[in-house]
């Protein structure tokens, strides 16, 4: 796949991978619509690729929340007119051991790890089918900081979303999208070109 023009959703844009890809991508050619909850980091992030002479707009929804899933697809449809490849890389991870969770952190983090994941798949994935293409990536990497301790949260809605992506490229290739679990910015380069 040449990315130059193409359309190109990351949930979560504001830091780490999703930043990573997003500026990578830029660089490729590629319009970047740049998604976070918060503002600050993801508005910086379309900066730096303006100042690079790239294409890209933040837009600010929480994705972890069907109207915000369904108001960011739209919002960039109505900018760019489709989206070509939808990444899901925005989640929270928060090191606190399964005995002494809050029940509010264990739900926040499987709100905005798998059923963001799934809301968006589900509206991008509706828009996808509807013109025959679409690639769709998940990111399901371990932890941030390379630690397993205390994680048991993160890990738990990672796994969930790598069957779910097994499950959503079954559902939808057969109508011309593809959906694919990753762990890196190169395996994520890697598979778009090869798609």
């Amino acid at each position: 796949m040449k990315l130059e023009n193409k359309v190109i959703l990351i949930t979560g844009a504001g830091k780490g991978l999703g930043r990573k890809l997003a500026e990578e991508l830029a660089a490729r050619g590629a319009i970047i619509a740049a998604n976070d909850i918060s503002p600050i980091n993801v508005e910086e992030v379309v900066a730096g690729i303006h100042a690079r002479g790239g294409k890209a707009k933040s837009f600010v929804e929480d994705i972890a929340k069907k109207v915000g899933a369904q108001s960011v697809i739209k919002n960039v449809e109505d900018d760019f007119g489709t989206v070509d490849i939808l990444i899901n890389h925005a989640a929270v991870e928060p090191h606190v051991s399964l005995l002494t969770m809050d029940e509010w952190d264990w739900h926040r983090t499987l709100d905005v790890n798998l059923t963001g994941a799934f809301l968006m798949i589900q509206t991008a994935g509706r828009v996808m089918k509807a013109k025959g293409s679409g690639v769709i990536l998940n990111l399901v990497a371990g932890s941030s900081n390379g630690s397993d301790q205390e994680a048991g949260a993160y890990f738990a809605s990672k796994a969930g979303l790598a069957e779910l992506s097994h499950q959503a490229d079954a559902e939808l290739s057969r109508h011309g999208v593809r959906v694919f679990a990753i762990r890196s910015l190169e395996e994520a380069i890697r598979v778009l070109e090869e798609a």
